[in-house]
């Protein structure tokens, strides 16, 4: 069914009253319309989910009109679960079309990108084919590659905070694949096609087989952000502008991230942040969750400096360091002297440690202007007051 042009702004706004009042209906917190990546040997199977728009939070009148261009298209939109994923069709484009009519005109650059979206739409052939939309109605567990996909999104474009969104079960949601390029092959399709592919020279020069595409295949950077190698960082990590993520040893997961100007040249794990200012030198690691941190997400502070080839396993504050090739997890045991725990407890007022000689390193997260480093003699771990000032190179970032 086909519905009527709508004519005005004012027209525009008591249809979306209309649909946004009918029974049942809940305003989702997220929505988008994306190019699935079908299997090539099961072409039910989605494997990946191309956004060209993700709304958070936002446009809650277009979600309106996809709404209502779905039910005008005989779509039956169901409110009650956490997700709902449909493919579209040329009725719905037309009906979108119809509903966005006063809008079309001004649909460019800035302005009314869902307009644009379906404007795009509607010149292309055989939409049907290869087009999903995806509604949340809740931050629960996802149900599908689209919604997982349309999560990965909001993380990466900053829409959403790291580590605020559901992303337990995903890894099972998503499959193992072949990248090539910006391009997903079932594993099984190659291996059943193996001898003529290669026979042919059509055997596809492969990126990476992961569950996860690259951050680079589907997200734009800041101007003034730099990723060297794309294979370094994976999509659902999240780059604030400024960042530089070096070739070698460096490495950023999903669901982990920067929140401002920071050299990046060891690996940032999964859940990771780091703080504006700070330097992650050649092959440090910041544990993630599932790798030595009993699940406690590791937040860095800005201006800190973990040294190359060094080790963190504690949340750490502003201004810190951890010397090269040191290892600090939360069991570590570290000495401070009395002197330096004063100068210690004056810069972290509400930290009230007492004098002690040895102290678990899990004692000191959190606190800034804190200097890990080891007695060349004794090997043992001290931490002192940092006096060093953590600066990066602006001209860098």
């Amino acid at each position: 069914m086909a519905i009527l042009t709508v004519n005005s702004t004012e027209e525009f706004k008591a249809l979306v009253a209309e649909v946004t009042g009918q029974e049942g209906y809940r305003e989702p917190i997220a929505f988008g319309i994306a190019r699935v990546d079908r299997g090539q040997k099961n072409a039910d199977k989605v494997l990946q989910a191309n956004y060209a728009l993700i709304n958070w939070g936002e446009n809650f009148g277009s979600s309106a009109v996809f709404i209502k261009a779905l039910q005008e298209a005989k779509v039956d939109v169901d409110f009650s679960g956490s997700e709902f994923v449909a493919t579209i069709n040329d009725n719905f484009i037309s009906n979108a079309m119809a509903m966005f009519a006063p809008y079309i005109g001004e649909a460019t650059g800035d302005a009314h990108k869902n307009v644009q979206v379906i404007k795009a739409l509607s010149a292309m052939d055989d939409v049907a084919k290869n087009f999903r939309i995806t509604f949340l109605f809740a931050d629960e567990a996802s149900q599908s590659v689209e919604a997982v996909y349309l999560k990965l999104y909001a993380l990466s474009q900053g829409k959403a905070p790291l580590r605020s969104l559901n992303l337990d079960g995903a890894f099972g949601i998503l499959s193992n694949v072949a990248w090539v390029g910006n391009t997903p092959y079932e594993l099984e399709y190659l291996r059943e096609n193996e001898i003529d592919m290669k026979l042919n020279g059509t055997f596809p020069n492969i990126d990476s087989v992961d569950k996860f595409p690259r951050y680079l295949q589907h997200i734009i950077p800041a101007d003034n952000t730099r990723v060297l190698d794309a294979s370094k960082v994976r999509m659902g990590a999240q780059l604030a502008g400024g960042t530089t993520v070096m070739p070698g040893a460096s490495y950023i997961n999903f669901n982990a991230g920067t929140l401002g100007s920071v050299m990046v040249e060891g690996r940032i794990s999964s859940s990771a942040i780091v703080g504006a200012g700070s330097d992650i030198g050649g092959g440090a690691s910041i544990l993630g969750v599932l790798s030595g941190t009993d699940g406690n997400p590791i937040s860095i502070g800005e201006n800190t400096l973990l040294g190359a080839n060094s080790t963190c396993g504690i949340p750490l504050g502003d201004a810190c360091i951890i010397d090269g090739g040191v290892a600090i997890f939360a069991g570590t045991k570290v000495k401070i002297s009395d002197s330096e725990l004063a100068k210690i407890n004056e810069a972290n007022p509400d930290a009230n440690l007492s004098s002690q000689a040895t102290f678990r390193a899990d004692r000191l997260q959190g606190l800034n202007g804190l200097h890990f480093r080891q007695n060349s003699t004794t090997g043992e771990i001290v931490v002192n007051r940092s006096v060093r000032e953590v600066k990066l190179n602006a001209d860098l970032h």
